[in-house]
């Protein structure tokens, strides 16, 4: 279904999946917020305006947050030298390398939670099967809650942070194919200099998108055991599930910008000549009516979605 999705959609169709999976609790969390907010005096606990405007203020600050990390970039300005072949004069003009402050992306949370599985697991039933206290405990310090959870989740987040940005992130190459075809970083000497102060660069970018990784990771546990608020609500405040969700929203719409782009403004120049208005208003109509005809089918079948969904979980709740 994925490889479908990819093939006759737009965007990444298991990570739209893995998305709609993650979005699939947002009623359920919805439905807690407003039990929470509307329940009696006295009945458990009550959420108060000031605390749904703050968790508001919250929810939108944690968002806008991941999607201005997640969209960042450093600008290396790059300068392409002049060349002369024949009469015409080639490069010349400046640009830039971008990058990302988040390059690993979600990677790294999604390997420290794993990871941090294993022993617990491991010292947990050693501890059971040989009747040795110390290695129980060792295994519930190993839980979510805990200082020491926290401390080697925070660690692996920033050894995965690293570690995935020296296997994908390639200076040498990106300095090679910049001195092949006549570019250079302003103030910086092309060819091994290049590739050691891209590297320099791309280390501090990725220690400050670390430590955002481990902020947006750790804050759902803060407020789930601090502040008491329920999982289902807390999940929707960070962690990998966020993360997945604006980074595939993101992608999706700007696979979205390409399509609209190409479909509508594409081609106002045609072999040197500026089209005519008949024959680009004959082709904008039948455009705009197939693309019409399109978004209602895509509409009529997320419209669908939401209800089964909301069906489903009526049924479930009641």
């Amino acid at each position: 279904l994925g490889e479908q999705i990819t093939q006759r959609g737009i965007g990444n169709g298991v990570s739209l999946l893995i998305t709609i999976g993650i979005l699939a609790d947002l009623p359920g969390a919805v439905a807690a917020t407003w039990t929470l907010f509307t329940q009696p005096v006295g009945v458990g606990t009550r959420l108060g305006l000031p605390h749904a405007v703050l968790m508001g203020g919250l929810l939108i600050g944690v968002i806008a947050s991941i999607v201005a990390i997640t969209q960042a970039v450093r600008k290396i300005p790059v300068q392409y030298a002049k060349r002369v072949v024949g009469r015409k004069v080639y490069g010349g003009q400046s640009s830039y390398l971008p990058l990302k402050v988040n390059y690993s992306g979600v990677m790294p949370v999604i390997f420290a939670s794993a990871i941090l599985l294993f022993p617990q697991q491991i010292f947990s039933h050693l501890g059971a099967a040989f009747d040795l206290p110390f290695l129980t405990d060792f295994a519930a310090n190993l839980l979510r809650g805990h200082w020491m959870y926290y401390v080697l989740y925070s660690v692996l987040i920033l050894f995965f942070s690293y570690f995935w940005v020296s296997v994908m992130f390639k200076p040498i190459q990106i300095a090679d194919d910049l001195k092949k075809y006549g570019g250079y970083i302003p103030g910086v000497r092309p060819g091994e200099p290049t590739a050691r102060f891209l590297d320099f660069v791309m280390t501090r970018l990725t220690l400050f998108g670390a430590i955002f990784l481990t902020i947006i990771a750790i804050f759902p546990d803060f407020l789930l055991f601090e502040y008491h608020v329920p999982t289902r609500i807390a999940t929707f405040f960070g962690g990998t599930g966020m993360l997945i969700t604006v980074g595939v929203v993101l992608d999706t719409m700007r696979q979205i910008e390409t399509y609209l782009l190409q479909r509508h403004y594409d081609g106002f120049l045609k072999k040197g000549r500026i089209r005519g208005r008949s024959a680009s208003g004959r082709a904008a109509s039948l455009s705009a009516s197939a693309e019409i005809k399109n978004a209602g089918v895509l509409y009529a079948t997320l419209g669908a979605i939401f209800l089964v969904g909301l069906l489903a979980w009526a049924l479930q709740r009641f």
